[in-house]
């Protein structure tokens, strides 16, 4: 008879549901915004975006490399749900404000894909 193998007291961060939407919620803020640059969309568009992929990618790095378990002086799944939720303030704005009228094709599928990332906040916030 084997004996039991010790199982992993924790899930790998790219295997876990959390891992996957933060990915899924990188990759469409990055369509979004590739897709603002080919339109030539208004440069606050492109800004708020490329602010977010950003901030998003060092939540991601931040996970990937357990940063969160040796800073344990900031309370980081706080400092995530903050972001989060000032995250989903701009990007309501500027996908309003991509698919208002008198816009191109391209802005308009950009502001439907920052819609489609921000239910991917709230599935994941509803997982939590």
């Amino acid at each position: 008879m084997e004996p039991a193998q010790a199982k992993l007291h924790y899930r790998p961060f790219c295997f876990s549901v959390k891992g996957h939407v933060k990915i899924l919620r990188l990759a469409l803020t990055v369509t979004s915004m590739t897709l603002f640059i080919i339109a030539q969309a208004p440069e606050p568009y492109i800004v708020i975006t490329g602010f977010e992929v950003t901030i998003i990618f060092f939540f991601i790095i931040l996970y990937i490399l357990r940063l969160d378990r040796l800073m344990k002086w900031l309370f980081w799944p706080l400092l995530d749900i903050i972001n989060s939720l000032v995250t989903i303030v701009f990007m309501i704005i500027v996908s309003v404000l991509a698919l208002i009228p008198e816009t191109t094709t391209l802005t308009v599928l950009g502001g439907g894909l920052i819609i489609a990332a921000l239910a991917c906040f709230l599935v994941a916030q509803a997982h939590e």
